[in-house]
């Protein structure tokens, strides 16, 4: 069965870094699309980016240019490469299929402060 694993989440302050990971298993991760989806408090989940089995990229405006969407098919792992964060970046942060998710997992939480 699917199996969703995030981790790399943590207390960062205003325009820190962190790189968020996703062990995948249970699919056939270097065939699927998948992306990293976010939920703040009190805010509905959203996507983040999405990236396809041949690499092409997605991200939503709130993050271009400051967030990279990655993968490595054989680690079966996805990333999230996040720079210049911001407070409004604070949510907790889950990777699933993409642009369709289905199960979702624990997640990791980020928060951005100072």
């Amino acid at each position: 069965q699917l199996q969703l694993v995030e981790s790399g989440g943590g207390l960062v302050q205003p325009g820190g870094s962190l790189r968020l990971s996703c062990a995948a298993s249970g699919f056939l991760f270097s065939l699927s699309d998948v992306g990293w989806y976010r939920q703040a408090p009190g805010k509905q989940r959203e996507l983040v980016a999405g990236i396809t089995r041949g690499g092409s990229t997605n991200y939503a405006d709130s993050v271009k240019g400051r967030f990279t969407i990655s993968r490595d098919n054989a680690k079966n792992t996805l990333y999230l490469q996040m720079i210049n964060l911001k407070p409004e970046d604070t949510a907790v942060y889950y990777c699933n299929a993409y642009p369709r998710p289905v199960n979702w997992g624990q997640g990791t939480q980020v928060i951005v402060s100072s």
